[in-house]
């Protein structure tokens, strides 16, 4: 299985992540949570898969994060 790549996204991914986490109103608490799991390097599967993490979800594809939904929004994939 994969592992999430962080660090060679590209710029406008980047760009999209922020984006969204500003419009969601993911908190700084948030994304602390999202930091603690990220640093346990999980395994990911390969296709869609998302994470929920209670007050926000991360969405991917692989080894790459794609967005964070609305909230009440359906994600698609393998839940983690």
């Amino acid at each position: 299985m994969p592992k999430i790549q962080w660090d060679r996204l590209p710029r406008a991914k980047w760009a999209h992540l922020r984006d969204r986490a500003k419009e969601r109103q993911i908190s700084e608490g948030d994304l602390f949570d999202l930091a603690e799991w990220k640093a346990q390097d999980p395994d990911v599967p390969d296709g869609d898969w998302f994470k929920d993490f209670g007050t926000f979800k991360l969405c991917a594809t692989g080894k790459y994060p794609s967005t964070f939904p609305l909230p009440g929004q359906v994600a698609r994939g393998r839940r983690l």
